[in-house]
């Protein structure tokens, strides 16, 4: 479990997160989502100390972390942020390897453990396909599945994901929130960034719903994204299918 109580924190100025207190449990599947400048992005790497807290508290498991070097933790939390570039010259493998850095020692070698682990996480990324291949040699969306591959390799309790399906088409925008999902089923907790809200309406537990820093509504999907939230944080009226409450279309507010 993964916690935050009145956490607040500032980009220059700025005021990014505001007085933000919210809860991953174990085995849940939690969506943060927002416009753009919501502070989603922010709270993520917050989390992971990457960023400095101005006030609040972040806790793992029931022990305090806030101020805590992210290094501390790296076996516990994993995290796939969004847009990377990649310069190494590895194959699709070697790059999902790196995944299991965490639980070696400088100069050990893959273990039989490690090993299952990254074939693992490469079938559930559906990125078999691409092991032996040159990542820089791959697409966007290619790379983009071995990338989640790697953050699943890690084998953490706890997987912070950010935008995992920007650069995927809409098969492989499913087959990552599957694989999102069933990390879940085994009982690793996810919280992950997404900017389509049919995505989060249809795979998560949970949803947290950000402006301007502040948390605007929390709990079960359709009860977040109602038309009074959607109206208020993005400015749109929606049209619904009327059997799943799936958005079929969005126009600005006149």
């Amino acid at each position: 479990m993964i916690e935050t109580r009145s956490l607040s924190v500032s980009l220059g100025e700025h005021a990014a997160v505001r007085d933000l207190s919210m809860k991953l449990n174990s085995g849940e599947l939690v969506g943060l989502i927002g416009p753009n400048g919501a502070g989603k992005t922010t709270l993520m790497r917050a989390l992971l100390r990457l960023i400095p807290s101005d006030e609040g508290q972040i806790f793992l498991d029931g022990q305090e972390i806030t101020h805590d070097p992210a290094h501390f933790h790296a076996g516990d939390i994993s995290y796939l942020p969004q847009g990377q570039d990649i310069a190494w010259p590895l194959t699709g493998r070697r790059l999902v390897a790196l995944g299991r850095v965490p639980h070696q020692t400088s100069w050990s070698h893959l273990s039989a453990a490690d090993d299952a682990a990254i074939d693992a996480a490469m079938e559930l990324a559906k990125a078999t396909d691409f092991a032996n291949r040159p990542v820089r040699q791959l697409s966007g969306g290619e790379r983009a599945r071995i990338l989640l591959a790697r953050a699943l390799a890690v084998g953490a309790d706890t997987l912070l994901v950010d935008e995992p399906t920007a650069a995927l088409d809409p098969y492989f925008q499913l087959t990552a929130m599957e694989a999102l999902k069933t990390a879940t089923q085994q009982g690793t907790s996810v919280c992950v960034i997404l900017h389509d809200l049919n995505l989060a309406m249809r795979y998560c537990d949970r949803l947290y719903l950000l402006n301007q820093g502040g948390l605007v509504a929390e709990g079960q999907p359709h009860d977040v994204l109602n038309d009074a939230n959607l109206k208020a944080v993005y400015h749109v009226d929606v049209a619904r299918d009327a059997q799943s409450g799936l958005i079929v279309s969005h126009h600005l507010l006149g």
